[in-house]
């Protein structure tokens, strides 16, 4: 296989499984000698991580860069968008900020940008055997291709083979093949090498006559059935994989002891950080699940409040639901509360913006805490898996520290603007065991031997099997290495 190869996996709409695929044929070429780099042109996700340089980029594509053993960096991940209030969003340019923008800035942008994710690509290429390229929501957004960044934007700057994935469980996979395939320029369309049918359930004899006609009808062959893999749960690239009710991770696993902790986590509309929770939900157990209901939030065992964009905004939200009330309760009660991020600025006394003349807003006054919001961003990688991305700064701190000097405790509550603390297995145990002395849980057992790298690396590897499974990928890296993959000079123009 020549050297510097790299394609494109798009997908007919957002949550198509995209990330999914892309992180276990990261998996699965690097389980194979390879080197192996991901690459997201431009992301829009607040689900973020910040690299050992201080850098911010999205968190699907730390996790990525965890399947093909690397460390995260910023060259995976050059643009990243994080949606705020307004129609607007900040932009991050090579792990930095460099403001917010809304749609009329970043049209003005989309040169400078493509020529930043154009160039990034062609240097990694030049470093890796193969980069995995993931596009952003759909392809066919018409409407946008003029600014089009991460799918064939790009795929046309770097010549890039496109493979499309459909999420056939959500139903209409194959009009949404078929539908993509037609409404894009023929110059896109000749880039396009092969369509993906994803999450299928069911008997496949069923469904060949239709991928038969779909091939029939747009010359693009289907070149793999992944089926819908049960179980599997991997680093939210969004919210749409964070609803209302659902149970976070592998759910269900059978407690050590006697009892079981539940946890609710609150789901916050502009909510970020999802990834904070995944770590607790995988001890065995422990039962996360997503909230936005005062019984929910009275009856578990430890609430959590998550991290946001617009701290104020969903605070608001949360007391016009009635949840201020059932976490006052809580409190009054000696039930456990973690706030992390945004959720801990929520549970301070008042909360302040810079240079703004209005009175201070009214926290949930769990601690004797003032936060004040200014325009610097502070971000701090803790080199121990635990990072800092906020705008919120503490002004008063009247209470015991946390966490190494940072956060707040009193009692049984718990806040920090760290994210990615309880992913350390020793930090998680400790914080367990003491939420279910606190909540009145003698019977739970903390596991001795979880590790929650390695509970990812395992569904890494799960899913890299069953691509191998069903996906020819030594014809795929053929596909992607023949003389007409090769990237011409990237269009910075």
């Amino acid at each position: 296989m020549a050297a510097g190869s790299a394609f494109l996996i798009a997908g007919t709409t957002s949550d198509a499984g995209k990330s999914v695929i892309t992180a276990g044929l990261c998996r699965a070429f690097a389980r194979a000698g390879l080197r192996v780099a991901p690459f997201k042109a431009q992301n829009m996700s607040n689900n973020s991580a910040v690299t050992s340089d201080g850098g911010e980029i999205g968190r699907a594509q730390a996790l990525q860069a965890l399947a093909c053993g690397l460390e995260p960096s910023v060259e995976f991940n050059p643009i990243l968008l994080k949606p705020g209030l307004d129609n607007r969003a900040r932009l991050v340019i090579m792990g930095r900020e460099e403001g917010d923008v809304g749609a009329g800035d970043y049209i003005r942008h989309r040169h400078d940008l493509r020529g930043i994710a154009a160039t990034q690509l062609a240097r990694l290429r030049e470093r890796f055997d193969i980069v995995v390229c993931e596009g952003a929501g759909s392809p066919a957004e018409i409407n946008l291709r003029a600014t089009d960044v991460a799918n064939f934007g790009l795929a046309q700057a770097a010549r890039l083979p496109v493979y499309i994935v459909g999420d056939i469980d959500r139903g209409g996979a194959l009009a949404h093949l078929f539908g993509t395939h037609a409404i894009i320029s023929e110059e896109d369309r000749a880039l396009i090498r092969g369509f993906v049918i994803n999450k299928f359930r069911g008997d496949q004899d069923l469904l060949k006559p239709g991928l038969v006609q779909l091939e029939e009808l747009t010359g693009v062959a289907t070149k793999a059935v992944i089926p819908f893999i049960d179980g599997v749960w991997i680093d939210a690239e969004d919210s749409l994989q964070s609803p209302v009710g659902r149970v976070v991770g592998p759910g269900g696993r059978h407690p050590l002891g006697t009892q079981r902790l539940t946890i609710a986590a609150i789901r916050l509309p502009r909510m970020l950080g999802a990834t904070d929770v995944e770590a607790l939900a995988a001890e065995p157990g422990v039962t996360v699940t997503w909230v936005d209901d005062v019984d929910s939030v009275s009856d578990a065992d430890l609430v959590i409040i998550p991290g946001t964009t617009a701290t104020v905004a969903d605070l608001a939200w949360l007391r016009h639901r009635g949840l201020d009330r059932a976490l006052g309760d809580r409190a009054t009660r000696g039930m456990p509360i973690l706030g992390i991020g945004g959720g801990y600025q929520m549970m301070a006394t008042t909360i302040t913006e810079e240079g703004h003349a209005p009175s201070p807003v009214a926290g949930l006054a769990l601690f004797d805490v003032h936060i004040t919001f200014t325009p610097d961003t502070t971000m701090v990688n803790h080199g121990d898996g635990s990072y800092e991305v906020h705008h919120g700064r503490v002004q008063h701190h009247g209470e015991q520290a946390w966490i190494e000097g940072e956060g707040a405790r009193r009692q049984a509550l718990f806040g920090t603007h760290r994210h990615g603390y309880l992913e350390d297995d020793r930090a998680r145990r400790r914080f367990l065991t003491e939420v279910a002395a606190r909540a009145g849980k003698p019977g739970f057992t903390v596991s001795s031997d979880t590790s929650f790298d390695g509970a990812r690396l395992e569904q890494l590897d799960r899913i890299a099997d069953v691509l191998e499974e069903h996906w020819d990928l030594d014809q795929l890296l053929e596909e992607v290495s023949s003389p007409a993959s090769v990237a011409s000079t990237p269009e910075t123009r």
